[in-house]
């Protein structure tokens, strides 16, 4: 049953407003001054508080903002006699849901109360969905390499600054990447990722900046790019390595001076991206032969972070194996499989020229073709070849 709390000094106010709330099959309490509102919102889960606003000793505005700090999700309606625009204005800015004047209309206040117990159902869905996925797409591993990976994404994650992110495909660089995003203060904004390898060198420049309509054959319409979608927010560039010169230069000037400007367009428009890029390539090999600027090269690495290759860290190699197998019978709606000693021996021993890609890939096909549990013939049979 849905809760709510009522904070209210008056008694008369309380007593009506529970009898309406509670004919509406919701579950109330009362709290008749802030510091007891506290104390029960401390303690308690409550889906919707309606706060007075005017109480002594401890207004609704501190009682609101006090809450904040509890880190709870319980939605915030004030009521107020004396309503005013800034009260109102004062009141979201602070994390209020709505603001009412009294005397409240009551069908205004029931209609707000149940669109604040959606909100309240959705911010609590998002976060179980969040920890679901933080789950699944945990960095998984304890080896020496992997753990300083770690504890680089922990101290990198909290700047703004630029992080370029080296190693071989399919070791995990675009993990890095999310976890850095999920750990910044940006983290409620997108994350934009673009494949530059995947995308053809005449069309990259229009994928970043966008275009205006009519500014080459095929621009029927206006098209917003990458670094605008990703304003206030992070912009990944996978294999950095593989962008034209010309578009090199364009993102290069887009991190100076924090402003793009759409392909056959005119109009510069600023944007707030904190930048993170990838690559398989050496850099400073693709520098000397004249296929990278070294100013962006510069400006892109502030910070490397060097994910190491399977082959560097076979220690990990069960741990990632035992993931894969519970993750994959979840995707599959099957009860996990067990894997032999021998089996993971022998796992551990192959060279792993695809990295963890790979191996997510083989621990499925050995799921999908082994019995009750994956033996090492299972593996001689179907991962060795």
């Amino acid at each position: 049953m849905p809760k709510i709390l009522l904070i209210d000094d008056e008694n008369a106010i309380r007593a009506t407003l529970r009898e309406i709330l509670e004919y509406e099959k919701y579950k109330v309490d009362e709290a008749k001054s802030g510091a007891e509102a506290l104390e029960l919102l401390a303690k308690n889960d409550y889906d919707v508080a309606l706060c007075d606003i005017k109480m002594p000793n401890m207004d609704g505005m501190e009682v609101l903002t006090r809450f904040q700090e509890l880190g709870k999700n319980t939605q915030f309606i004030m009521i107020s006699a004396h309503g005013s625009i800034e009260t109102a204005v004062e009141a979201t800015k602070k994390g209020a849901f709505d603001f009412i004047v009294k005397p409240p209309d009551l069908n205004r206040l029931l209609v707000s109360v149940r669109n604040a117990m959606d909100k309240s159902g959705l911010v609590q869905e998002t976060k179980i969905l969040k920890k679901k996925i933080a789950k699944k797409y945990d960095i998984v591993g304890n080896s020496e390499s992997i753990v300083r990976v770690k504890e680089d994404i922990e101290k990198i994650a909290p700047t703004d600054a630029r992080v370029l992110i080296v190693g071989p495909n399919g070791a995990g660089k675009e993990l890095v990447c999310k976890w850095i995003h999920e750990k910044s203060e940006r983290a409620n904004i997108a994350l934009v990722e673009v494949n530059c390898a995947a995308i053809p060198s005449e069309l990259i420049e229009s994928e970043l900046f966008g275009h205006e309509k009519g500014s080459f054959t095929s621009a029927i319409k206006q098209r917003i790019g990458k670094f605008e979608q990703a304003d206030g927010g992070t912009l990944f560039l996978d294999e950095i390595g593989d962008m034209s010169i010309s578009a090199q230069a364009k993102v290069l000037r887009a991190l100076q001076e924090h402003k793009i400007t759409r392909v056959g367009g005119e109009k510069e428009i600023k944007v707030n991206v904190r930048v993170i890029a990838a690559t398989n390539k050496d850099l400073k090999e693709e520098i000397r032969k004249g296929n990278f600027r070294e100013d962006l090269f510069h400006r892109l690495s502030v910070i490397v972070i060097k994910v190491p290759s399977l082959d560097e860290r076979k220690d990990d190699i069960p741990l990632l194996v035992e993931r894969f197998l519970n993750d994959i019978a979840a995707d599959y709606g099957a009860t996990p499989k067990s894997i032999t000693p021998e089996a993971m021996k022998l796992l551990q021993d192959r060279n792993w020229s695809g990295n963890i890609r790979e191996l997510h890939n083989v621990v499925e096909r050995l799921i999908i073709m082994s019995k009750d549990s994956v033996t090492a013939e299972d593996v001689k049979s179907y991962a060795l070849n």
